[in-house]
C-alpha cells in the first residue's frame, strides 16, 4: 500500500513540490500549474512535445522532461486526466512558437481535457495537435483499435515523438511520426495484485493466491479476465504470443522492447522475465533494438508488469536511438543535439469568470440560493466519498469519490469568492470544478454548472419554469461533450430521468420545492437501476462485463448532490433548515400524531407500538 503521505488530497501537490526540489536542473515550475517545462523555458522555433495525464506514473509525466524527451508535463490528481485550464497553462508555457503536440493515453477524461485545451489554443493562435496513444491490445479488439487505451506504450510514443521535435522537425512531421509509432506499437500486460491509493485502508481490487488478472489497466483497474499463477517462461510466453498475434504484415523484425514494472514487481523479476522474453523474441525473428526493462510507467504501488513493442523502420528506430537526457531515461550523447533559444512564454491570459458582473437585486438573491446549494451538494459528497470510490473502483479508477470532493469543494469556494448575479456565481463554480477535479466528471460538472448559468444569467428573477431550462441546458451541454446518453451508463442515466421528471411535475402545479425533491428520488432510483447496465463509454467500457451488478458512481453521486439541492432549495423556500423543519415535525408528533395514534390504540385495547409511533411521526413529518 501507499506509506508516506500527510492528507492524501494534498498528494500530488506534494509529490510535483518534491520533484521540483530534487530535479530542478532538469525542470521548471510552471506558475499556478500542476506541471513543468524543460529547465531553460520553451526552445524558438522547435516544435513543443507535452505529455499528460494522472499522477501516480512516475516516471510518466515529469521524468521525461528534458532534452531528447519531452518539453513540458501537466500532472492531474491520482489517476485523474488534468484540468482543462492546467493543460493550456502548461502548453502555453512550453509553446516555442513552432506548434504544440499534446500527447497522452487514450481515457475518456484525457481526451476532453487535452480536447478542449487544444480548442482554446488555437483560439489564440497556438497551433495544437493532438495524438493520444491506444496500444493497449487487450481493452479491445484490432477492429476498434481507436477504443484501445494507452499504457505502457505510451513511453515508446512519446520518446520517438520527442526525439522528431529535438532534431528540428516540423509540426506536420512531428505528428506524423508520432501517429505512426502508436500505429506500431502493442502492449498487454498482468497483475498480481492492485494498488492502495494515498489514505485508502484496502487496494482497488484484490487477486486471489495462486490466481494473476490479465490486460490490467495502469489506472488501477483489474484484467479483463483471470487466470492461474503460472511461472515466468508460461507468462513470457503468454505476453509474447499476445503481442505477436498482431504483429504488422510490414514489419521486418525490428522493435523497441519494453518490460514494465507496474511499482511493485522489482528488477529483478522482471530481469527473470526478460530473459525468457528475449529468447522467445529471437526465435519468432524479432531483433529488439535497445530494450528496457524497468518501472517506466507505474500504476502506484500495483504489482504487475506489462510488455510492450514498438515495430520500427528506418525513421522510427532513428529517433527511438536519439540521445535523450531526463530525470529518469538517460540515453547517448545530448551535447550532439542542436541548440534552440529560449523564447518567451506567451503572458498568462486569466479568465473571465471572475469579471464583476452587474446584477439585479433578484439575481443577487438567486445567487445566494445557489451558493447554499452548492455548498450542501458539497457536504453530501464529502460524506459519501468513501462509498463512491469503492464503487467506482469495481471497474475504474477508485477516485470517483475524491474527485467529486475536490470539485464541489472549490465550486464552492469560488461561489462564495464571487460578487455577481447567479450567473456568474455559477460559471466561476464551474470553472473552478473543472479546474481542481480534473477528469470526465471535472469537465462535465464544470461545462454543466456553466451551461446553467448563462441560461439563468445575472439580472432575471429565477422562476421554476426558467430554472427547468437551465438544467435542461446543463443535461444537454453534458451529453454534448460527453458524448453519450441515456443507458450507457454514466451520470446522464440519474440526470435525464430528474429532468424529466422535474418538468412533469411543475407542468402538474407542484413548487419548486417540492417537484424538485421527487425529481431527485427518481434520480436516486434510476441511479441505483444502472447496475444492470454494461458500460459503454469511458474507463469502465474495458471492464464493461464486471461493471454489471455495480451502478454507476457518477449516477450515484448525481443522485446524492440532487437530493442535497433539493434540501437546500426547500430550506431557501422556508427559511427553515432541515435541522429546524425535523424539530418542528416532532414537536407536531408530540402533539398530535402521537396522541392520535395512542388513542387510536387505546380505542382498540392495546398500548401503541414502535411502529404506529413512527407512523405517526412519518404522518406529521408529511404533512
Amino acid at each position: 500500500m501507499t506509506h508516506v503521505y500527510d492528507d492524501p488530497a494534498d498528494f500530488k501537490d506534494q509529490t510535483i513540490d518534491g520533484f521540483a526540489a530534487a530535479y530542478h536542473r532538469y525542470v521548471e515550475r510552471v506558475p499556478d500549474a500542476a506541471g513543468f517545462v524543460r529547465r531553460g523555458g520553451p526552445r524558438a522555433g522547435k516544435v513543443s512535445l507535452v505529455v499528460g495525464g494522472g499522477s501516480g506514473h512516475y516516471p510518466s509525466y515529469s521524468g521525461t522532461v528534458g532534452p531528447g524527451f519531452a518539453d513540458g508535463c501537466v500532472l492531474g490528481d491520482v489517476f485523474t486526466s488534468p484540468s482543462t485550464e492546467q493543460i493550456v497553462r502548461v502548453a502555453r508555457a512550453a509553446d516555442g512558437g513552432a506548434g504544440v503536440i499534446l500527447a497522452f493515453g487514450n481515457y475518456a477524461g484525457d481526451r476532453l481535457n487535452f480536447g478542449a485545451a487544444q480548442e482554446r489554443l488555437r483560439a489564440t493562435g497556438v497551433d495544437c495537435r493532438i495524438v493520444y496513444v491506444t496500444d493497449d491490445i487487450a481493452s479491445a479488439g484490432p477492429d476498434q483499435v481507436d477504443q484501445r487505451r494507452g499504457i505502457a506504450g505510451t513511453f515508446l510514443v512519446y520518446k520517438i515523438g520527442g526525439a522528431a521535435a529535438e532534431s528540428g522537425c516540423d509540426l506536420d512531421t512531428v505528428e506524423r511520426v508520432m501517429r505512426a509509432a502508436n500505429a506500431a506499437t502493442f502492449s498487454f500486460g498482468v497483475a498480481f495484485d492492485g494498488c492502495t491509493l494515498p489514505g485508502r485502508g484496502e487496494p482497488l481490487f484484490t487477486v486471489a493466491k495462486n490466481k494473476m488478472e490479465f490486460g490490467l489497466g495502469i489506472h488501477g483497474e483489474p484484467g479483463i479476465r483471470t487466470g492461474d499463477w503460472m511461472p515466468a517462461r508460461e507468462l513470457a510466453q503468454a505476453l509474447v504470443d499476445a503481442i505477436l498475434a498482431e504483429r504488422p504484415a510490414t514489419a521486418d523484425g525490428r522493435a523497441a522492447v519494453i518490460l514494465n514494472g507496474l511499482g511493485a514487481t522489482k528488477y529483478e523479476e522482471l530481469f527473470v522475465l526478460y530473459g525468457h522474453v528475449q529468447r522467445l523474441l529471437a526465435a519468432a525473428g524479432v531483433q529488439a533494438v535497445l530494450p528496457e526493462v524497468g518501472e517506466l510507467v507505474t500504476s502506484l504501488d500495483m504489482a504487475g508488469c506489462s510488455l510492450s513493442l514498438t515495430w520500427l523502420d528506418d525513421e522510427l528506430e532513428r529517433y527511438w536511438l536519439a540521445p535523450a537526457d531526463t530525470a529518469a531515461f538517460r540515453r547517448g550523447d545530448t551535447s550532439v543535439l542542436p541548440t534552440y533559444q529560449r523564447r518567451q512564454a506567451a503572458p498568462r491570459q486569466e479568465s473571465d469568470a471572475a469579471a464583476a458582473v452587474e446584477a439585479t437585486p433578484a439575481s443577487r438573491a438567486a445567487a445566494d440560493v445557489a451558493r447554499r446549494v452548492l455548498a450542501a451538494m458539497s457536504a453530501a459528497v464529502a460524506e459519501n466519498e468513501e462509498r463512491l470510490g469503492r464503487i467506482d473502483a469495481v471497474a475504474g479508477d477508485g477516485d470517483h469519490g475524491a474527485g467529486m470532493v475536490r470539485g464541489m469543494r472549490a465550486a464552492t469556494a469560488a461561489a462564495e469568492a464571487t460578487d455577481g448575479g447567479v450567473g456568474a456565481v455559477l460559471a466561476a463554480a464551474g470553472e473552478a470544478f473543472g479546474d481542481k477535479a480534473g477528469g470526465t466528471s471535472g469537465l462535465l460538472w464544470g461545462v454543466a454548472l456553466t451551461a446553467v448559468g448563462t441560461e439563468l444569467g445575472n439580472t432575471d428573477e429565477v422562476t421554476a419554469p426558467r430554472l427547468l431550462q437551465a438544467v435542461r441546458a446543463g443535461a444537454a451541454t453534458i451529453q454534448r461533450v460527453g458524448k453519450a446518453g441515456r443507458g450507457d451508463k454514466t451520470m446522464l442515466d440519474a440526470l435525464l430521468p430528474f429532468v424529466d421528471e422535474l418538468g412533469r411535475r411543475l407542468d402538474d402545479g407542484a413548487g419548486l420545492p417540492d417537484a424538485w425533491q421527487a425529481a431527485a428520488a427518481v434520480a436516486v432510483d434510476a441511479a441505483e437501476q444502472t447496475a444492470a447496465l454494461r458500460a459503454r463509454v469511458g474507463r469502465a467500457r474495458p471492464l464493461a462485463e464486471r461493471s454489471v451488478g455495480t451502478p454507476d458512481a457518477g449516477a450515484v453521486s448525481m443522485g446524492l448532490v440532487l437530493t442535497a439541492a433539493g434540501t437546500a432549495l426547500a430550506e431557501a423556500s422556508t427559511g427553515e433548515s432541515a435541522e429546524e423543519r425535523a424539530d418542528a415535525s416532532a414537536e407536531q408528533h408530540a402533539g398530535k400524531g402521537a396522541d392520535a395514534s395512542a388513542e387510536e390504540h387505546a380505542d382498540q385495547g392495546a398500548a401503541p407500538s414502535a411502529e404506529a409511533i413512527a407512523a405517526g411521526n412519518a404522518e406529521g413529518e408529511a404533512r
